[in-house]
């Protein structure tokens, strides 16, 4: 993953990643219980119907953000997974002349 920086806007607690300066990702260092992941709207509710661990962004717009709990439910090549969707959707945001630089 090119580009990610780790930085606590939120305060100690909050953990956020970003690419480009863009938020893919945040979790509470202190409990790491779930993680805020940016989705595709249409999957994030699918997500949501298939998985009871799977929930609307907290303190997130609810359309493009799910917050995963991590309980160990599920293997970590689901996390991952969702994780790299994330970041992907976030970078494809990212105009490629700010990439480049």
């Amino acid at each position: 993953m090119e580009s990610v920086t780790e930085e606590f806007p939120f305060g100690n607690e909050t953990l956020v990643f970003k690419v480009y300066g863009k938020v893919f990702a945040l979790t509470n260092i202190e409990t790491f219980t779930s993680m805020n992941l940016k989705c595709d709207p249409e999957y994030a509710v699918e997500l949501r119907e298939k998985f009871d661990f799977v929930l609307p962004g907290y303190h997130m717009n609810k359309k493009h953000w799910n917050t995963v709990l991590l309980n160990g439910s599920q293997d970590d090549s689901f996390y991952k997974k969702q994780i790299i969707d994330s970041y992907n959707l976030v970078l494809k945001g990212v105009p490629i002349s700010k990439r480049k630089s």
